[in-house]
């Protein structure tokens, strides 16, 4: 058996850090499980969660036989990880906000709490898995089941939150965890997987981001800036958006290309409040062959020293290869194959097989 440590882990409610906290348990460690509750603004039964999840987590602990305890990080949040989210929409790009609610809130936050409880550890339901690698460095892998793996989300950790870090679900698949959950008798051993925006959860987008941000509606214009319809305001469209936009029944204005299919938004133009489309999935405006992005993050905490990667431009996507060429604070990555609905906002993360690189945000 491994050696006995002190893990304190984050009990969401769900399935896999119910599982995840078994196994622990199950391989001797004594176990806090504890329940975050960050968000407060609109805490109602409505469509908040927070109150139906933490009475889970607690009927989990129950069954579990372990210790459980709960915790705000509201401030932490709103300010961290929040704040930043309204910004990148307001200026027209689309944030990945749970990137940084892991690096800033569960392995920043919450880990020097759980090392203030006298905790070596945290540990999470992740599907990745974390080693120490030949240098004596932490490397951060993809999770065995490539359906659900993580490490694109947990791209931004840094050594030392790595090394304090366990991921008890990295070699299972989740058929295995929900029949663990059943065999364990977890009453969520059925429960759906979450959704939304972390820690706030599902809500109507267009409701909740109007609440924090001033929209201003404009024109829907083609390639051709042919007025076709009226958008409710660009923060609320993504590149590559399909539904969503009333233009669904329009041809091509004057017929000047003829072409058929459904509408994609292929860019937002702040400077003039317009939201441009074009329609055909395989529009190449849609096609992107390079890309740039800032704010690096290194999970070994230098450069790779890599021409030839791999890399995931969005969570539901296989890597591709790609060359890559880093200059300070920026990289770019030419592909080899066009990549689609390139979005800026969102993260390029980089992979050297099953092992996660660290990535930044695309520009």
């Amino acid at each position: 058996m491994q050696s006995k440590k002190h893990i304190v882990i984050g009990l969401s409610g769900g399935v896999d850090s119910s599982v995840a906290a078994w196994l622990l348990k199950s391989q001797g460690h004594k176990v806090l499980g504890v329940f975050m509750k960050n968000w407060d603004d609109d805490d109602t039964d409505n469509y908040c969660t927070s109150k139906k999840d933490f009475l889970d987590a607690a009927a989990a602990a129950d069954v579990l036989g372990i210790e459980f305890d709960a915790v705000s990080f509201s401030k932490e949040y709103r300010e961290k990880v929040f704040k930043d989210f309204l910004h990148e929409y307001s200026v027209g790009r689309t944030p990945n906000p749970d990137v940084f609610c892991n690096s800033e809130i569960k392995f920043k936050s919450f880990l020097k709490h759980s090392h203030d409880l006298g905790a070596q550890y945290i540990a999470t339901g992740h599907y990745a898995r974390n080693r120490v690698g030949k240098k004596g460095k932490n490397e951060l892998l993809k999770g065995c089941d490539e359906n659900k793996d993580q490490s694109y989300f947990l791209h931004r950790l840094s050594q030392k939150q790595l090394s304090s870090s366990i991921f008890p679900l990295g070699e299972l698949k989740k058929n295995q965890v929900r029949d663990l959950a059943r065999n364990i008798g977890l009453p969520n051993a059925e429960k759906k997987d979450s959704t939304g925006i972390c820690f706030i959860g599902e809500r109507p987008f267009k409701e909740f981001l109007s609440k924090y941000l001033k929209t201003k509606p404009g024109p829907i214009c083609n390639l051709h800036g042919d007025k076709i319809g009226k958008h409710d305001g660009l923060s609320f469209y993504t590149i590559g958006q399909r539904k969503g936009m009333g233009i669904g029944g329009i041809a091509q204005s004057y017929n000047r290309i003829n072409s058929k299919g459904p509408w994609f938004v292929i860019a937002k133009d702040n400077s003039s409040n317009t939201l441009i489309v074009a329609q055909g999935h395989d529009n190449p405006h849609l096609l992107s062959t390079s890309l740039s992005a800032i704010k690096p993050s290194w999970v070994s905490g230098v450069t790779p020293n890599l021409n030839e990667i791999q890399v995931k431009i969005r969570y539901r996507q296989k890597t591709v290869s790609t060359s890559f060429t880093c200059n300070g604070d920026e990289f770019s990555l030419q592909f080899k194959t066009p990549q689609w609905a390139v979005t800026p906002g969102q993260s390029a993360v980089l992979y050297n097989g099953v092992e996660c690189l660290g990535g930044g945000i695309i520009t």
